[in-house]
């Protein structure tokens, strides 16, 4: 997971310092800094940085991270959208159960998707349940703890 974080670092820096209009371009200035990557991680790691594309005012499109104010804004709409929509947590040594409203389970998963917790690998969502995969080594008490970072207002 070091690699990748590493790796996510380097991309915000190289967007921040560069005119990167493509992909192919981002893959070679992360292949000179020694990460050989796949275009699909790329893709990925992109979405995971919401980065987006705007028009540079003159002939093409450039990269750009959202602002600090945009993040903060979307963080928020995601802790609205948990605590709306849960009803109750509990785990077992690999997963977390998430019993949410009818029709919630989505929304609430896809706010823990969002909050980018290392905790997990990912989630599936029903109607009304989220089940949510733990990492080796990670305890339900661990992703509880994660998780109240990202909300502090959740109950227990």
């Amino acid at each position: 997971m070091k690699e990748r974080n590493t790796r996510l670092k380097l991309i915000k820096r190289l967007i921040k310092n560069n005119r990167i209009e493509s992909q192919e371009e981002l893959l070679g200035h992360l292949l000179k800094e020694g990460y050989e990557v796949t275009q699909a991680t790329l893709s990925r790691d992109l979405k995971l940085l919401k980065v987006g594309k705007v028009s540079d005012g003159q002939s093409g499109y450039v990269y750009t991270l959202p602002s600090e104010e945009s993040r903060e804004e979307n963080e928020q709409i995601f802790v609205q959208d948990f605590l709306r929509g849960y009803v109750s947590i509990e785990w077992n040594s690999s997963t977390v159960v998430i019993k949410t409203f009818g029709g919630q389970a989505n929304s609430v998963a896809n706010a823990i998707d969002n909050m980018n917790m290392e905790e997990i690998l990912g989630t599936v969502a029903g109607d009304n349940c989220i089940f949510a995969c733990l990492k080796d080594g990670v305890t339900g008490e661990d992703f509880m703890k994660s998780l109240k970072e990202h909300i502090p207002d959740l109950d227990d």
